[in-house]
């Protein structure tokens, strides 16, 4: 009796050693192809950080000698930009930093606000329309919503404020408004998405409304992915060069209201690049080194808030 039990835990045994040496083996071979996955995801990783520090050190390279004609202060403080002598673009970072912020203002509410329509309140055959319809904003080239500010938004200003010129601040900022809205919208929606059920359900489970549920729960936990959202809404809007050509009226002045024409810091690269040498094409480059600027603080300021949301 005892034999014939112990021949089958001789045997487990057995088999038991085996595929303990046949482990042991496998793990002594070298994984070569984890290695190479892992030095491909690493080379991947590089590019993108390689490719954001060469157009750093290029711009620098480039806009020095700019700065260090005019100063950096009066470069970035000055409001007269009379090339060759005068290099001073304060005007129009004042320009750009206001139509972000005013589009920024108009935009996000409505997006976020379209977000919440099409991930929580829409019937699922109305969000099947509405959706394509944002994700067709996203493909209209720039050049097209420039033509809508100047056929429609321009002289909708002139008319409703009396002014002789609508290419001014306030058209560029609803032209703008326009263009972040399916960025933000797109990116608000899919975070709002991805929260678990079980917060929602919590919430009824407590005898919360819908619309409680949505601001004081659904809204919060999809923060960090709104943030996003906003912020490369806002990267997209400092960014944007065609459609603000056209429609804000190019002018170097510090504009003194909305209603007054001015100049991005995107649109006087483009329309300068062409004819300008010397120190003048060079505080072009600088500019693009503040452009840069401005998109780093902007990522790191998602940054922090996301951190102060997680402690």
């Amino acid at each position: 009796m005892n034999q014939t039990i112990a021949a089958p835990a001789q045997e487990f045994e057995l088999k038991n050693s085996a595929l303990l040496e046949a482990l042991s083996q496998s793990s002594q071979k070298v994984d070569w192809v984890g290695r190479f996955f892992n030095l491909l995801f690493l080379l991947s990783a590089l590019i993108g950080v390689l490719s954001v520090a060469t157009i750093g050190y290029f711009l620098v390279l480039e806009g020095l000698p700019a700065i260090q004609f005019a100063g950096l202060s009066n470069f970035l403080l000055g409001v007269d930009w009379y090339p060759p002598a005068l290099y001073g673009i304060g005007a129009m970072i004042v320009a750009s930093v206001v139509s972000a912020l005013g589009a920024v203002i108009i935009g996000v509410p409505v997006a976020i606000l379209t977000a919440i329509f099409l991930a929580e309140v829409a019937p699922k055959w109305l969000a099947n329309i509405i959706r394509p319809a944002v994700e067709l904003l996203a493909g209209i080239p720039s050049v097209v919503y420039g033509f809508f500010g100047l056929v429609i938004i321009v002289p909708a200003i002139e008319s409703t404020f009396n002014v002789p010129a609508g290419s001014t601040l306030l058209a560029a900022i609803i032209v703008l408004a326009v263009m972040i809205l399916p960025t933000v919208i797109t990116i608000a929606e899919t975070s709002i998405r991805a929260i678990p059920r079980t917060y929602k359900e919590g919430s009824y489970a407590l005898g919360a409304s819908p619309m409680f549920t949505i601001f004081k729960v659904m809204l919060p936990a999809a923060r960090s992915g709104i943030l996003a959202g906003v912020v490369l809404g806002v990267a997209r809007a400092v960014g944007e060069t065609m459609a603000i050509i056209m429609v804000m009226g190019n002018s170097t002045a510090m504009p003194g209201s909305l209603l007054d024409s001015a100049r991005s810091l995107t649109a006087n690269i483009a329309l300068e690049m062409s004819y300008a040498t010397g120190i003048h094409a060079s505080s072009l480059y600088s500019t693009g080194i503040v452009l840069l600027v401005f998109v780093m603080i902007l990522n790191t300021s998602l940054v922090v808030l996301n951190r102060k949301r997680v402690k």
